[in-house]
């Protein structure tokens, strides 16, 4: 399974990069029951920084992101894991899989970070370009003006009503 198709069952929630219980149950091949019941049965092991349950309005959110859902009908919200709680989910489901995934899943959460981070550096030089930049274009607009408004007063110089002799 490919990195890529991991980081896609990735999303922002409360400022956490997260997964849902139906999406690691997919990955890990068990029914989402299955999963849950693992977790809740291991529940001290899930503080609120590693798994929490969504609200109506995330969940309804969360949806209305993706375009085609395939999550069918839910009768209950799903729990959000984050990357310390997915981590958490290798001590519990024990099958070599789960192990394999779970590595897999550790990987995609770590190259979803340096993609942020060189986001993060790409965007403070493209800030110190564009400062530069625009302050160059300023010098340059001066300058233009400048040259615009000495050729309007020469212009209107050779313009204006002559006085004195007329020949």
């Amino acid at each position: 399974m490919e990195t890529a198709i991991i980081q896609e069952k990735i999303y922002q929630i409360r400022g956490e990069k997260i997964m849902l219980d139906f999406d690691l149950a997919g990955l890990y091949d068990v029914e989402t029951k299955v999963l849950n019941q693992a977790v809740k049965r291991n529940i001290t092991r899930f503080p609120e920084d590693f798994m929490f349950q969504l609200t109506p309005t995330e969940y309804k959110n969360l949806k209305s992101q993706i375009v085609t859902s395939s999550w069918g009908g839910s009768r209950k919200l799903p729990f959000a894991f984050t990357e310390h709680g997915v981590t958490m989910l290798a001590g519990i489901l024990r099958s070599e899989k789960a192990i394999h995934i779970n590595i897999m899943v550790v990987r995609a959460f770590i190259a979803l970070r340096q993609v942020a981070l060189q986001y993060k550096e790409l965007a403070e030089k493209l800030a110190a370009l564009e400062n530069t930049n625009n302050q160059q274009f300023n010098e340059i607009y001066q300058a233009l003006n400048f040259l615009i408004d000495k050729k309007q007063k020469e212009e209107d110089f050779h313009q204006r009503q002559r006085i004195g002799f007329i020949k």
